[in-house]
């Protein structure tokens, strides 16, 4: 099974887990996903399928999905941007 295969296999099994949004932006009055919503159930399907994420931060955020049994691997990538809130604060866009 090539990486690209395990991945949307990962995908697909992710999708039918029913997560749940338990962040909420009181100013904005709307909920969101936070990392604890979904990377334990992300970990477990990469590891049941097969692969292994690597994020690495820089001028760009990488995610490197690798096939743990053939070592083949797919990137995705974002640039970051940093601006700062109307109160201040320091907030990544």
């Amino acid at each position: 099974m090539t990486v690209f295969k395990k991945l949307q296999a990962a995908r697909c099994e992710l999708s039918k887990q029913g997560l749940k949004k338990s962040g909420f932006n009181s100013f904005g009055g709307w909920k969101y996903y936070e990392l604890g919503d979904f990377m334990p159930a992300v970990n477990q399907l990469f590891d049941a399928v097969g692969l292994c994420g690597i994020v690495r931060f820089g001028e760009t955020a990488t995610l490197t999905v690798y096939d743990t049994d053939d070592g083949s691997s797919v990137v995705f990538s974002t640039p970051i941007v940093y601006a700062e809130s109307a109160k201040g604060q320091p907030i990544q866009l």
